[in-house]
């Protein structure tokens, strides 16, 4: 069944109302007329079941047939702080780590980034990453859209890094070290540690192609970061979030796991 996100003010308590491109798209190419049944919800808490009342290109006015339960979301809060990578490669971390389950994104900066950073196109990028991040959690049915921060300076992230229950630093030498750490065995160490706590927040900090400096590390792990590998080989930027948030997952019960 097709689903539309809409701002707050458009879902109202028996009524919510489509505008714009999305409005356009589901008279125009899904041929929704009234009658037609389908999901919204406003992107934070709720979701409903809807009939359309009246349909035009520019605006769709429908009924809530029935509120209904937001149980695609994860329990677990994961944001990845991806170090901006080049060409559209933050595209693609955006649109899959949707589509999986992320929470939140933060883009930042780090020492050994290759592109560089243009602050007067940010709001630009942002606009643009955020249209990604709405039209994947509609394709995956999700309750809400992720959060898409402005770009951090290494040291704003750092400073974030006090606001979540757990902090993981993907770092390649962890992975192929013989004392290195994988990700599994510091989530479950975690896990065993604390008492339950409910919708924990996780933050997955990934480098750049040039991955981190030793110094990086160093200051991560002052920050309270666990320093982990993603297995024994060394993965590409726009994959090293998506496998770790899918581990987090897994390990958190989202796909049958621990």
């Amino acid at each position: 069944m097709q689903r539309y996100f809409v701002a707050a003010e458009q879902f109202g308590d028996s009524k919510v109302r489509i505008v714009g491109e999305d409005a356009h798209h589901a008279v125009r190419v899904m041929r929704t007329k009234p009658g037609d049944k389908f999901i919204v919800s406003d992107g934070q808490s709720r979701t409903a079941l809807v009939s359309v009342l009246e349909a035009t290109p520019s605006i769709i006015k429908a009924e809530i047939v029935e509120m209904l339960d937001n149980g695609s979301e994860p329990e677990w809060a994961v944001t990845i702080a991806q170090s901006l990578p080049k060409a559209d490669k933050m595209e693609l971390v955006i649109q899959k780590g949707t589509e999986i389950g992320a929470f939140a994104f933060i883009p930042f900066q780090s020492e050994r980034m290759i592109v560089q950073y243009d602050a007067k196109k940010e709001a630009k990028r942002i606009e643009r990453w955020s249209k990604i991040a709405k039209e994947a959690a509609e394709q995956a049915h999700r309750s809400r859209i992720p959060d898409i921060e402005p770009v951090h300076s290494w040291r704003e992230l750092m400073k974030s890094a006090a606001e979540y229950d757990l902090v993981l630093f993907c770092y390649e030498r962890e992975g192929h070290l013989a004392h290195g750490r994988g990700i599994r065995t510091a989530v479950q160490q975690w896990a065993s540690r604390i008492d339950a706590v409910s919708n924990p927040k996780v933050l997955l900090i990934v480098g750049s192609e040039g991955g981190f400096t030793d110094r990086e590390a160093a200051e991560a792990e002052a920050a309270g970061a666990v320093l982990v590998g993603l297995g024994r080989r060394i993965l590409r930027t726009e994959t090293a979030g998506i496998v770790g948030l899918t581990c987090l997952l897994y390990e958190s019960g989202e796909m049958g796991g621990a």
